[in-house]
């Protein structure tokens, strides 16, 4: 399965969003860096609680606020509802190959945010220091991503690597 053919899925900002909320979005990204911008995203939140753009917004701003734990807590919400719609387990440690095709044939687009949620968990587990976790998640994604399109198998050399040395710290740069 080719995880970057985007030529026929629908992707999770193309879902509809009440006008209010969408209004609120472009409010918050035109406070970006004031307090204001989170009243704002939440407030969409409140009026788009399962909006996947709702809660993308969400993760960026806590991400790059380096609110880590928020952030982990909106990546998680992300693949929560994302796994349901495609029929997901909610534990991410019983997707195999087999769920994964179902899911893809339910909706692509919707598969390949939700693995990308998986990674985004990843990546601040990783900023949090939690590496046993983060590489747990690491290690899924790429047995489910064989030919590592989504980054996850390289991220993982770079964990392992780090884990085989005398570094006391790794440390992730926001990107």
């Amino acid at each position: 399965m080719d995880l970057l053919d985007f030529s026929d899925c629908k992707l999770y900002f193309e879902d509809a969003l009440p006008a209010e909320a969408e209004r609120l979005i472009a409010q918050a990204a035109s406070e970006y860096g004031d307090p204001a911008a989170e009243l704002s995203l939440l407030r969409a939140h409140l009026l788009a609680p399962e909006n996947l753009s709702v809660l993308v917004g969400l993760y960026r701003y806590y991400f790059y606020q380096h609110r880590l734990e928020d952030a982990l807590v909106v990546a998680e919400r992300a693949m929560q509802l994302s796994g349901r719609h495609l029929g997901l387990p909610a534990d991410w440690n019983l997707i195999d190959e087999t769920r994964l095709g179902s899911a893809a044939k339910n909706s692509f687009g919707l598969l390949r945010f939700y693995l990308l949620a998986l990674k985004a968990a990843s990546v601040v587990l990783l900023r949090l220091g939690q590496i046993s976790a983060s590489r747990a998640r690491l290690v899924k994604l790429a047995d489910l991503d064989s030919r590592d399109q989504l980054g996850a198998g390289k991220l993982l050399e770079v964990v392992n690597e780090f884990q085989q040395s005398d570094e006391p710290e790794l440390s992730l740069a926001a990107a």
